[in-house]
């Protein structure tokens, strides 16, 4: 039976990479898919992953009809055998309703793949609809790490290298970034702290050690 199967996981676990090894695999069997992403870090109409690898996709705007897109691409002669949606925690919750029409109606395979919460632990909406609806939900096993080398379970944002927690749930940037927005994954400990790589190594270098008294 054809699946909306939902991959997700922090940021730096491989979503992206999964992605294109599934497309990867099955066009190499002769099957041809439609891949959906939005606000990619390549670029508009591009899935990348940070190991360099990139394909054209279909770029999600908003109020696209991602079930009438498919209708009228297979009406016209197009061929769709499996759907991949990436950067799916950015898709409206009447986007994932419609990926799931999809798999219902049109008895196509859905591999959507996203983070989970954004950089102040709370649900995206399109993760959240995703999670109702989906007919399995996997976490990826690659596991992103934190500075300190704990599991990484939550996305930080940064404005230079500092953690905020504040502003729109949607901002573009890339990981490790330096004097601007980015993005770091941190353990759920540091998460609290508000503690970061570039916050841990001021600290770590700060002038006001504790004094010892000699003897």
């Amino acid at each position: 039976m054809p699946e909306l199967v939902f991959f997700s996981g922090t940021m730096d676990c491989g979503k992206s990479t999964l992605a294109l090894q599934i497309e990867h695999n099955r066009s190499a069997r002769g099957l041809q898919g439609m891949i959906f992403t939005r606000d990619d870090r390549a670029g508009e109409g591009k899935l990348s992953s940070r190991l360099g690898l990139v394909t054209d996709a279909v770029e999600v705007e908003d109020g696209r009809d991602l079930y009438a897109y498919l209708v009228d691409h297979l009406s016209q002669g197009g061929r769709a055998d499996y759907v991949i949606a990436d950067e799916a925690q950015f898709l409206a919750e009447e986007q994932i309703d419609q990926l799931a029409r999809v798999v219902d109606d049109l008895s196509i395979d859905v591999y959507a793949f996203g983070i989970t919460t954004d950089f102040r632990s709370k649900l995206f909406p399109g993760s959240q609809r995703l999670v109702e609806l989906a007919d399995r939900v996997e976490v990826l096993q690659v596991e992103a790490l934190c500075w300190c080398g704990a599991r990484a379970t939550h996305n930080a944002r940064t404005v230079g290298g500092v953690m905020v927690v504040e502003g729109a749930q949607v901002v573009i940037g890339d990981v490790n970034q330096a004097n601007t927005i980015g993005y770091e994954v941190l353990c759920r400990r540091h998460h609290r702290r508000r503690m970061t790589a570039a916050t841990a190594r001021a600290a770590a270098l700060s002038p006001d050690v504790l004094p010892v008294h000699q003897v």
